[in-house]
């Protein structure tokens, strides 16, 4: 027999706020559908690990929807579906609405860069019978987690012949890897005195990437010129091509399913190409909005946006430009009449380590996509924050929607804190509010989501680019 709730219950029913796990709210039927598009993500991440990467994959499947390089001499109906190709390291794609241009679009903004050990220029040597690359980390790592894992080489090399070659070596399976050696523990007293961060130095982050001498006694540096003699056998490469050249060290192996459960991936690079992913779902299948949609992927987000493939640069501002010259708008008014949802990941609580959060004002793994109101360090520097209006018009979307929502901020206030590509958006007067997924060990070599939150996250990017 069902108890009939009392008044109070009630009352708190209808008064507080509490957020949902979706794995309790979301029937099978659902939870399969969230499964499903996690299969095609974990795919979507183990072919874009970097931002080149990223946007080859993209446009590969851009392409196969329907979409079309964009053109600014020309005008485009409304279901029209371009894209532009940022200098292959950033990418933005459109669909065109039906509304005018004037009244606004709707922008999803990701960054498909991730934190990794970038080679230096002259980054091959030889020391002790082994040859090694020297690196200099990209973005935020603990430098410790970058040793004594399998890591892949990724990257492009302009050859002295203007030649291009796009390089991905650790992957196959029957690829070499790479690593970053550490002490063992009978020779560490000093290193394990030391604090986390100075445990391991940057200049400590060399990547052992051979050991066999070429045969011939007259030559100083044997391991190297071997290492050099299978680089230009194989790739037609010099030692002075690696002065033009993007190549990095990033964790080798493919997205996995964690959990005895499958709940949740285990993988590099979930930050931040989990919500480039989503928006880039979302974008394709909503094909006829009312206000034109705009997605982008941005790069060099990890290293504070700068560069002309940043968001911190003029590529968005000037595609809006152009894209409103085509269609006979103004550009500043559609940026004033535009919102965006900047899609960036948050931490998720973790409960080895409760004392940097702030739990009632935290994200959970399986309570779905988050809404950050701000981020920033300590007393909110370097940070957007989402007007009261935009915060209700978000919440009531979602709410209407189905989708499940939390709120979120990046830890407890003085602990630390980060930033994303809002502010930069805010910059050209638009309503902006950071949207997406919860991630445990961010910015480590293997990140944690949860699936259910991945698919609430896609949702709420297809319900924001319907509105």
């Amino acid at each position: 027999m069902c108890k009939e709730k009392t008044p109070g219950e009630l009352l708190a029913e209808e008064l507080f706020y509490r957020t949902k796990n979706a794995g309790e709210e979301l029937d099978a039927a659902e939870l399969a559908r969230a499964d499903a598009f996690c299969e095609e993500y974990k795919t979507f991440l183990d072919h874009a690990k970097i931002e080149r990467e990223a946007v080859r994959t993209t446009v590969a499947m851009l392409e196969k929807a329907g979409y079309t390089a964009f053109d600014p001499d020309r005008s485009y109906q409304p279901g029209d579906r371009i894209y532009r190709n940022v200098r292959g390291k950033a990418l933005i794609l459109a669909t065109i609405g039906t509304e005018d241009l004037e009244k606004g679009v709707r922008m999803v903004i990701s960054h498909i860069d991730s934190p990794r050990l970038d080679l230096k220029p002259n980054p091959l040597y030889e020391d002790g019978g082994l040859a090694l690359f020297k690196t200099h980390y990209y973005g935020g790592v603990k430098k410790y987690q970058w040793t004594a894992l399998p890591l892949a080489l990724h990257g492009t090399v302009v050859r002295k012949d203007g030649t291009v070659l796009d390089v991905v070596i650790g992957e196959d399976a029957g690829d070499p890897v790479f690593c970053v050696t550490d002490l063992l523990p009978h020779l560490a007293k000093d290193q394990m005195t030391k604090t986390l961060s100075e445990g391991i130095k940057g200049e400590q982050l060399n990547v052992v990437v051979g050991s066999r001498p070429y045969p011939d006694e007259k030559v100083k540096e044997k391991i190297k010129l071997n290492i050099l003699s299978l680089l230009h056998e194989k790739y037609g490469l010099v030692e002075g091509d690696f002065l033009s050249a993007e190549l990095t060290m990033v964790p080798a192996g493919a997205a996995r399913d964690v959990g005895f459960d499958r709940s949740m991936i285990g993988s590099y690079g979930h930050d931040d190409k989990v919500c480039a992913y989503t928006s880039l779902r979302a974008a394709m299948d909503v094909a006829a909005p009312a206000f034109t949609s705009v997605t982008v992927f941005a790069d060099k987000e990890e290293i504070g946006s700068d560069g002309n493939t940043g968001l911190n640069s003029d590529f968005l501002k000037i595609f809006v430009e152009d894209l409103c010259a085509a269609q006979g708008a103004e550009s500043r008014r559609t940026l004033t009449n535009s919102t965006c949802m900047s899609a960036d990941v948050n931490a998720a609580f973790d409960p080895t380590f409760p004392e940097v959060a702030e739990k009632r004002n935290t994200a959970y793994l399986n309570h779905g996509v988050v809404i950050t109101k701000y981020t920033g360090a300590r007393g909110k520097s370097g940070t957007n924050d989402a007007s009261a209006e935009f915060m209700h018009y978000v919440r009531d979307l979602l709410d209407r929607t189905g989708v499940i929502w939390q709120t979120g901020e990046l830890g407890a206030v003085d602990q630390g804190g980060g930033g994303t590509v809002a502010m930069f958006v805010a910059h050209m007067n638009v309503e902006v509010v950071d949207v997406g997924v919860p991630v445990l060990s961010m910015h480590a070599p293997f990140e944690l989501v949860s699936k259910t939150d991945v698919y609430m996250t896609y949702r709420a990017f297809v319900e924001f680019l319907k509105a």
